[in-house]
């Protein structure tokens, strides 16, 4: 698991993923699950983002114009009302049209719904986001400083979990056309134990 997951999870220690499974519907167990998922992914697509100049500087200017990782200031506050952070708009710029791709897949993987997987991400987003921009603060970083922090940790969750990554990546992949979908799925299914 990459440092930022791992912080972001301690961050939701607590009542936070009881919070997140109320709000979805969903066991804790599962959510729990869920969310050690969805927080590589997202963060392997912001990597492949940021690895384009034009996508670190993007976003480089979110992160320092909306967020500076205040919300992780009031975690419960946020999950008592967390379609206040725009978490839709995040996903539509992180994920682009891959969206319904990796809802289905983290679906399929999870036994979650799509539509709680959707609900999920749109927790999840602004909370990295918001994690993100803490570090970019605290360690000055530039746009090449945050574009080499975000392949620090996707390296890091490709060494912890090669299996899990693989998958992830392969549902990121925007050249793909949809034909390998059913064996991506397949593989994030077997990374679930097949629930």
């Amino acid at each position: 698991m990459d440092d930022l997951t791992k912080q972001l999870m301690q961050q939701l220690s607590g009542d936070g993923v009881s919070r997140i499974s109320k709000r979805i519907r969903a066991d804790e167990q599962t959510t729990n699950a869920a969310l050690t998922t969805a927080m590589p992914l997202l963060l392997s697509a912001l990597a492949k983002n940021a690895s384009e100049p034009e996508g670190a500087q993007s976003l480089y200017q979110a992160l320092a114009e909306d967020h500076d990782g205040s919300i992780l200031n009031n975690v419960p506050g946020f999950l008592d009302n967390p379609q206040a952070a725009n978490g839709a708009g995040i996903l539509k710029h992180v994920l682009g049209s891959q969206q319904p791709v990796v809802a289905k897949g983290l679906a399929q993987g999870t036994g979650l719904k799509s539509s709680q997987i959707k609900q999920l991400l749109r927790i999840v987003a602004p909370l990295l986001l918001g994690m993100l921009g803490q570090q970019q603060q605290q360690q000055g970083l530039d746009t090449s400083g945050l574009s080499a922090l975000l392949g620090n940790q996707q390296q890091m969750a490709q060494e912890t979990n090669p299996d899990m990554m693989g998958v992830l990546n392969s549902l990121l992949d925007t050249d793909r056309d949809g034909s390998a979908l059913d064996e991506v799925m397949g593989m994030v299914g077997k990374l679930f134990g097949g629930r």
